[in-house]
């Protein structure tokens, strides 16, 4: 199946092929489906983010319609690049330790990377299926200030092609005032391969978003959520956050470490809050 599958992609390539519409489509259905099969034979996490990062570059870069300028290829590739980086952390099983265990089994690890610094990983299982998670997370994002108390607004600024969008967020200052209001511009990139969708970002420029006053501009990334659904029961799903964060600004980072790892034992409970609330009509 992989080799046909790599000179249907290779054909495209060609420029007298480019604007075969029904080639490249072919190319996608084959290459998800190989994707797809994979996944069922070998569920472990290695195997399904070798897949994922290998392939997510192909596919975005040779099966868009548009055309994109030169400041909108530098994005797309940033959020690949925040995918990639994401998932290579993610793969490496090694070192991480337990910073927190909730009461319902939610868990968040860590550890230290020299090139990035602390990162944190979020591992929970959401009691709705995947579908459901991913149009919350990704096709709604812009409301994630309504039920999570600790972001105030998400805002779209501009979206590129299908997979890629530049976002402003604004933080939410912490009880007490320990943290105060942080914003983050970002490059994110979205990608579902099968029965996986990846929601990969990093901290980027854009220049119709200055530093806000009352803001402190925070830097993140790489960090990326994982979805999938969990194996034998696929009306719940296994959501994997891997965070990186640098709030800048002057923070002991004993406090900087446990308002993250809160942070996303915090976004666990929301989330469940959100997905069990009836949708509006």
């Amino acid at each position: 199946m992989l080799p046909a599958t790599s000179k249907l992609c290779a054909a495209i390539s060609y420029r007298h092929l480019r604007n075969m519409t029904g080639l490249r489509r072919q190319a996608a259905v084959a290459i998800s489906q190989e994707l797809s099969r994979l996944a069922c034979r070998s569920p472990g996490p290695s195997t399904w983010i070798h897949q994922v990062r290998r392939r997510s570059s192909l596919l975005s870069s040779r099966l868009e319609e548009k055309a994109f300028s030169e400041m909108e290829m530098s994005y797309i590739k940033q959020g690949e690049e925040a995918l990639q980086k994401s998932l290579r952390i993610l793969e490496d099983q090694n070192d991480w330790k337990t910073e927190t265990v909730a009461g319902n089994g939610d868990k968040v690890l860590s550890k230290v990377l020299p090139d990035v610094g602390k990162v944190f990983r979020l591992e929970v299982v959401v009691d709705q299926p995947l579908d459901t998670v991913y149009g919350e997370l990704v096709d709604n994002m812009e409301q994630m200030g309504d039920w999570n108390p600790n972001v105030k607004e998400v805002r779209i600024l501009e979206k590129i092609g299908k997979d890629t969008v530049i976002t402003h967020e604004k933080a939410a200052a912490t009880p007490g005032n320990i943290v105060g209001p942080r914003d983050f511009v970002s490059v994110r990139c979205s990608k579902r391969r099968g029965s996986t969708c990846v929601l990969a970002g990093m901290s980027t420029t854009y220049g119709a978003m200055p530093e806000q006053e009352g803001f402190i501009r925070a830097e993140n990334g790489p960090t990326c959520m994982v979805l999938r659904p969990l194996p034998g029961s696929p009306s719940q799903t296994r959501l994997t956050w891997l965070l990186s964060i640098d709030l800048k600004g002057w923070l002991p980072k004993t406090i900087i470490n446990q308002v993250l790892s809160q942070t996303q034992v915090d976004f666990a409970k929301h989330l469940r809050q959100r997905l069990a609330r009836p949708l509006p009509v």
